[in-house]
C-alpha cells in the first residue's frame, strides 16, 4: 500500500481543530483508496514562540525538507505581534522550500452563497496564480532616520527573469491541463510599474509562444478586480506577482463563499509543497467547535491531487460539493447548521 510522509502544522488559534477534520477526511479517503498517511506534527505557532522565544529554526525546516507534502491549519496569536509568525514561520517556509507558486482555485460550489448578483457555480470558477518567491515579500529595503520628522521607509519589488518565467511557465503548463477555456491572463500594472511588469509582460509573450494553444490577455489588477465581481466568467486562469496575487486572491475567496470553503497550496513543483486553508486563526472562535473546517478538508483535497492521488481527491471535493449543496446552511462560524466536528463527519459519511 502506498504510504505518504506528511508533516502536520496544526498552528495557532482554530488550525488545530481544522487540521484535525481535514485529517480524518484524509484517513478516510485512504482507505478507500488504498493509500497511508504517515503524519509528523510540527509545533511551528505562537504558543512555542511565547514559550522559548524561537520562530523557526534551520534544523525545524530541515525536518518539513524531509516531507512529501505540509498540511498547515493556520498562524497568528493575539499575543504575538503582527508580523513576527507571519514572516518567520510562512514567509521562512515558502522561501526555504522555494515554494515559488501559490495556486488557488476560485470556485463557486452550488448551495454557496455569493455576494455576486446573477452570478453562480457555471460563472465563478477559475483559478489564480500568484509567483510567491519574490516581489515585495523578499523584505528588501529599510529605514533611514527611522523615528524623526525626516525618516524615509523604503520597501523594495524584487523581480527575476528566472523567478518569472518559472512561474508563468506554470501557469502555461496549468493552463493546458486544466483544459476549459485555455485561456491565461496576465495581471500587472505596466502603465505605472514600468520595470518590473516590462519583465512580466515580456516574459508573458515570449514564453506564450512555445504555447500556441493558449490564448492570452492582460489586465492591469484594478481592471482585474473589477472584472472579478462584474464579470467573473471572464477568467479561467490569472497569474500574478506576489503583492496583487495576494490581494486578489482574497476577493476570490469573498466570491466564492467566503474564507470558510477557500484553500491553496505553497507549491514546489519539485519540491515539498504546503497546503492550507486561507482564512486566518480566528482565535476568538479558539475550542467552541464552531468554526468551518471545509478549507481545511479543500487543503487536505489539494494535497492529494498533488501527490498523485486524484480520485481520492476527487471523491473528497464532490463529498464537499454535496454537503454544500444538501446540508450546510453557511459558511460562515456557527452558522452552519453543524459543528467542526460534525462537517467532518459528514464528509467522511459521503465519502
Amino acid at each position: 500500500m502506498k504510504k505518504y510522509n506528511i508533516g502536520v502544522i496544526p498552528g495557532d488559534g482554530t488550525g488545530p481543530e481544522v487540521v484535525a477534520e481535514s485529517i480524518k477526511v484524509l484517513k478516510a479517503a485512504g482507505k478507500k483508496f488504498g493509500f497511508e498517511t504517515d503524519l509528523e506534527y510540527f509545533d511551528f505557532d505562537g504558543t512555542r514562540y511565547l514559550k522559548t522565544g524561537v520562530v523557526l529554526e534551520d534544523s525545524d525546516i530541515d525536518k518539513v525538507r524531509t516531507k512529501e507534502a505540509v498540511l498547515l491549519g493556520a498562524i497568528g496569536h493575539p499575543d504575538v505581534k503582527p508580523g513576527i509568525l507571519e514572516k518567520g514561520i510562512l514567509l521562512k517556509l515558502r522561501f526555504s522550500l522555494d515554494q515559488y507558486i501559490n495556486l488557488r482555485p476560485v470556485k463557486l460550489y452550488e448551495g454557496v452563497e455569493t455576494p455576486l448578483k446573477d452570478k453562480g457555480p457555471n460563472e465563478i470558477d477559475f483559478v489564480v496564480i500568484r509567483e510567491n518567491t519574490e516581489g515585495l515579500y523578499t523584505g528588501a529595503g529599510g529605514f533611514l532616520k527611522k523615528g524623526t520628522l525626516d525618516e524615509v521607509a523604503i520597501q523594495e519589488s524584487i523581480n527575476t527573469r528566472k523567478g518569472v518565467e518559472r512561474c508563468l511557465r506554470f501557469a502555461f503548463d496549468y493552463t493546458r491541463k486544466r483544459n476549459k477555456k485555455k485561456k491565461l491572463t496576465l495581471c500587472g500594472k505596466t502603465n505605472v510599474l514600468t520595470y518590473a511588469f516590462d519583465l512580466w509582460e515580456r516574459t508573458f509573450y515570449e514564453v506564450a509562444k512555445e504555447y500556441p494553444d493558449i490564448q492570452t490577455d492582460y489586465a492591469h489588477v484594478d481592471a482585474t478586480c473589477m472584472w472579478m465581481v462584474k464579470n467573473p466568467e471572464f477568467f479561467d486562469v490569472i497569474v500574478t506577482d506576489n503583492m496583487f496575487g495576494d490581494i486578489i486572491t482574497d476577493l476570490g475567496a469573498v466570491i466564492q463563499g467566503g474564507m470558510g470553503i477557500a484553500a491553496g497550496g505553497n507549491i514546489n513543483p519539485n519540491g515539498v509543497s504546503m497546503y492550507e486553508p486561507i482564512g486566518g486563526s480566528a482565535p476568538k472562535y479558539t475550542g467552541r467547535n464552531i468554526i468551518n473546517p471545509l478549507a481545511a478538508i479543500a487543503a487536505g483535497q489539494m494535497m492529494l491531487e498533488q501527490l498523485g492521488e486524484e480520485k481520492a481527491g476527487a471523491a473528497i471535493e464532490n463529498a464537499i460539493m454535496k454537503a454544500v449543496r444538501e446540508n450546510i446552511k453557511s459558511m460562515s462560524a456557527g452558522k452552519m447548521g453543524y459543528s467542526t466536528t460534525e462537517v467532518g463527519d459528514l464528509i467522511v459519511s459521503y465519502l
